[in-house]
């Protein structure tokens, strides 16, 4: 594909621009440290295009809006961090039951609470899998560039169009303020891929039979949207074979497109001794050790960086786990996906966590002292 000349971008700048390369033309949303600038980017650019900007009063009503609008049948965005991501949950989880597509950003900073904004740090990953409440699944990007924010979202947006499912982008403030070239298509268009046209006169939004394309409100089809369990057109339900088809379907749609969804990119040998699995930001500070020990002294040493954190890559961690004799996990929190790694390493390969939540990067340097004997 044609592309132009590459552009400097920030993080969240790229984010926006993905967005609109992928459809996106309504964002609702409420300004928050450190994701303000995307809500900025949308700001400028959607009006021109023909898109809708809101500034909503909160991230409650920013939600809501963003159902709407997708319920209107527009591609949509919104943007927050921590605390405002927790406001987001409730809202989010009515989109995951009554399958309606929207993306999700959250530019993590520290916390609790306010904690500190202009910080970076990584301890939103279990409130992005568990943080609305039920059985519910989930699909969510962490990027460790500026160049994956803008293809990440890319296929944040696809993905959630054709899945009818909520997908969260996992950003940090150093990715999201960070800048480096990105390479745009000259049309500003990528991948956009159109839901199906082909529905069926007797329509069911919630069919068993594979993936059903949401038809907008108005467009000539008659069915229901609501939180609670519903049957094939939508209306509330208790009776119980009903309530289990419908979780189950929203868990299969997953299951089905897991290889891809789960987006994973290993860099190293082949057979590796020691193994890093890092997101975001921390993938930056793991792949300087891998250029040092792997390209520099040819030693045993790997790179697996998850594009995608949930559904856990929980093949590929596996799958390493084999070979490895130890997988070091850093992370920018007291520890969160470690505990997924130990679990999919099924006991194969030692478990070494990394951590830091001080406000401040996790170095090379510490990550090549956890290694000690193991490259010795």
């Amino acid at each position: 594909m044609p592309e132009n000349k590459p552009v400097l971008m920030q993080g969240n700048e790229a984010c926006a621009e993905g967005a609109i390369s992928a459809g996106v033309r309504f964002y609702a949303g409420y300004p928050i440290t450190p994701s303000t600038e995307i809500a900025e980017r949308m700001a400028k650019r959607l009006p021109g295009m023909g898109g809708v900007f809101i500034q909503m009063e909160d991230e409650i009503a920013s939600m809501a809006a963003v159902i709407g609008a997708a319920i209107g049948g527009k591609r949509t965005l919104t943007a927050t961090s921590g605390p405002g991501f927790s406001l987001k949950q409730e809202n989010l989880g009515y989109a995951i039951m009554a399958e309606i597509p929207s993306v999700v950003v959250n530019v993590q900073r520290m916390g609790p609470s306010t904690g500190v904004a202009t910080a970076p740090a990584q301890g939103d990953v279990m409130q992005a899998r568990w943080g609305t409440h039920g059985d519910h699944p989930i699909i969510a990007f962490s990027p460790a560039s500026v160049y994956e924010t803008y293809y990440l979202t890319i296929a944040a947006v696809n993905l959630s169009q054709k899945l009818r499912q909520p997908v969260i982008i996992l950003l940090d403030e150093v990715i999201g303020h960070m800048r480096e070239k990105v390479l745009i298509p000259e049309d500003g268009k990528l991948m956009v891929e159109k839901s199906s046209d082909d529905v069926p006169t007797d329509y069911k939004p919630y069919d068993d039979k594979g993936l059903t394309p949401l038809v907008p409100f108005g467009f000539g089809h008659y069915y229901h949207v609501t939180g609670l369990f519903h049957d094939q057109y939508g209306f509330p339900t208790g009776d119980p074979p009903q309530v289990e088809r419908a979780l189950d379907r929203i868990h299969e749609k997953l299951e089905k497109y897991r290889d891809e969804i789960v987006l994973t990119n290993y860099i190293g040998h082949k057979e590796p001794r020691v193994v890093i699995v890092a997101y975001g930001c921390t993938v930056r500070s793991a792949r300087a050790i891998v250029k040092k020990a792997y390209w520099q002294n040819r030693q045993p040493i790997g790179l697996l960086s998850l594009q995608t954190i949930w559904p856990f890559p929980d093949k590929e961690i596996e799958a390493l786990a084999k070979q490895a004799d130890v997988l070091i996990v850093p992370e920018m929190n007291m520890g969160q996906i470690v505990g997924e790694v130990e679990r999919h390493a099924k006991g194969q390969a030692e478990i070494i966590p990394v951590n830091r939540y001080d406000g401040e990067m996790i170095t090379p340097g510490e990550i090549e002292e956890a290694m000690g004997r193991w490259l010795s």
